[in-house]
């Protein structure tokens, strides 16, 4: 392949790749035949690599950025957790309007549907504090801005609870 083309093709793919593994595949192209598949390929797979980064080594060049902090399960676990009990508000309030009411069935013993918010609510907190006592030392910025995002949807979840007197 062309010199100057496998250069192209090659700054196509992201800055902390091309440090990492530029030279390599630069030279790797150019001994090549390079046809219109191999461009199509190697400008598919930078597309890609822009999208989901390579994990070997140490590509992010900040390990604890808030993006990489929200990618451990000590950090989603909270907010799915929320998510899950606003579902369960919203699928109780379904159930309801389906079954001749006009929302959420008033039952004695408080029902299936707010236990289920009850442990979910509860079950977020050793979770949060976990999270809390492995990254604040770490990144205490970007944990602070993890854990507004966490209380946030754990607020979120407990509006309809509260205005609405559930």
């Amino acid at each position: 392949m062309n010199p100057t083309l496998a250069r192209l093709l090659t700054r196509l793919y992201p800055r902390h790749w091309r440090d990492r593994y530029g030279t390599e595949f630069e030279s790797f192209l150019q001994t090549g035949e390079g046809g219109h598949r191999t461009w199509l390929n190697v400008a598919w797979s930078a597309f890609w690599e822009h999208i989901v980064p390579t994990q070997g080594g140490n590509m992010d060049p900040n390990a604890n950025s808030f993006r990489t902090i929200l990618k451990h399960p000590s950090a989603f676990l909270p907010l799915a957790m929320s998510l899950a009990a606003i579902g369960v508000l919203c699928g109780a309030a379904v159930y309801g309007v389906l079954h001749g009411g006009h929302g959420i069935i008033r039952q004695p013993d408080e029902g299936t549907a707010a236990h289920l918010w009850q442990l979910l609510m509860a079950g977020q907190l050793p979770v949060l504090l976990f999270f809390a006592i492995k990254w604040l030392p770490r990144a205490p910025k970007q944990t602070l801005y993890v854990i507004a995002l966490q209380a946030g949807a754990a607020l979120a979840s407990m509006a309809p609870v509260f205005f609405l007197g559930l």
